[in-house]
């Protein structure tokens, strides 16, 4: 399962990010859905519709800016990666956030801004919070105050530490988490604000998992973090695959409406040492997208895509200590899209800006 608690060490959605989903489609119809443009004949002629949300990570902000911007005819929503909840009355800013000329940009750029809120509480602390009405109430007024603060569209919420919750209390969790979402989303949507809740992909062999029938009742969009297959804490392997595209999206269309879903797609991979223990082992690396092209050209590695999982592979020598990378391309993604089109989902979401490889924009623009 991904997780985002290792996303300040590496730089990355580690174990997480697996994240609901922009905003209110009522909001987002006039805004995008129904653009227009000039025609040859001087009519106006309809814009293909948007269908592409991004996270935004606050330690490369000015890249991810751009890499909006220059995108902005497919991003109908980019979410800063912005704040932490610290508590049931704290949340947290990161740096750069609530920076107002990005705000602004994005808006003009007809995007949408939905920040952001992950966690990474404590044992029991999120259960906490989640099962006492009293908490619960003190950590939406946190989170509305956010919203409030600055022009923000509505909010993205990623909690990820309920997938660690015990047996004896799991249950109880996962209903308070979802009555969480619940009346947040009823808050939200009283002051015309979109909700959006990023979750863990349910598929086979899966444990701890979110009330996807509740929570894609309550949010706008639901985002599925459809990557981490394997990640950091595991053997090397693809981080995705159609097979387990199929699975998740089966099961996730069956409980919540497919206009409201938003698959989450992998810019980035892992570089994983093969063999070694105890001081002899090394660790396992993030990398981006474009930074494993790049280390593939550099160390003369073949280009290889595994036929099974329709993802890039490669292997290459650090010193003495072999390692293999596997990340996610271009090639790869639109290898992956028909499965979406079979379950009728047309829109997705990135992580992260900047992270992507360039010709991932055109591979989406396809479907």
């Amino acid at each position: 399962m991904a997780r985002r608690r290792t996303a300040h060490r590496t730089h990355a959605r580690a174990l997480g990010m697996i994240g609901a989903a922009a905003l209110a489609l009522t909001a987002l119809a006039p805004a995008h859905a129904t653009d227009r443009q000039k025609g040859p004949d001087d009519t106006a002629a309809p814009r293909p519709a948007r269908t592409v949300s991004g996270w935004l990570p606050y330690w490369e902000q000015e890249a991810a800016y751009r890499t909006a911007l220059r995108h902005k005819d497919q991003l109908h929503t980019v979410s800063p990666f912005w704040y932490e909840a610290k508590s049931a009355g704290r949340i947290a800013a990161h740096g750069g956030a609530g920076e107002r000329r990005v705000i602004d940009g994005l808006h003009r750029a007809g995007i949408k801004v939905v920040p952001t809120v992950h966690e990474q509480l404590g044992p029991g602390v999120l259960a906490r919070i989640m099962t006492r009405k009293q908490s619960r109430a003190a950590h939406i007024r946190a989170l509305v105050a956010v919203v409030r603060s600055r022009a923000y569209d509505g909010i993205d919420i990623d909690y990820e530490s309920i997938a660690s919750t015990g047996n004896a209390t799991y249950k109880q969790v996962r209903a308070g988490y979802a009555t969480f979402i619940d009346q947040l989303c009823r808050t939200l949507h009283a002051m015309n604000k979109q909700c959006v809740a990023t979750v863990s992909p349910q598929a086979r062999g899966n444990g701890r998992i979110w009330d996807y029938r509740r929570i894609g009742a309550a949010a706008d969009r639901m985002r599925i973090m459809a990557y981490n297959m394997h990640w950091e804490g595991g053997p090397p392997g693809p981080l995705s695959s159609p097979d387990w595209y199929d699975d998740i999206l089966r099961r996730a269309t069956a409980l919540v409406p497919r206009h409201k879903l938003e698959m989450a797609l992998p810019g980035y991979g892992w570089d994983w040492p093969v063999g070694g223990k105890g001081r002899d082992k090394a660790e396992t690396r993030h990398v981006t997208s474009k930074s494993a092209e790049r280390l593939r050209r550099k160390v003369g590695a073949k280009y290889r895509l595994d036929p099974a999982s329709r993802t890039p592979y490669f292997h290459y020598k650090d010193g003495k200590v072999r390692r293999t990378v596997w990340y996610q391309d271009a090639r790869g993604t639109a290898a992956h899209l028909p499965v979406l089109r079979k379950y009728g989902v047309r829109n997705t979401a990135l992580w992260a800006l900047n992270f992507e490889d360039p010709q991932l924009w055109p591979a989406l623009a396809k479907g």
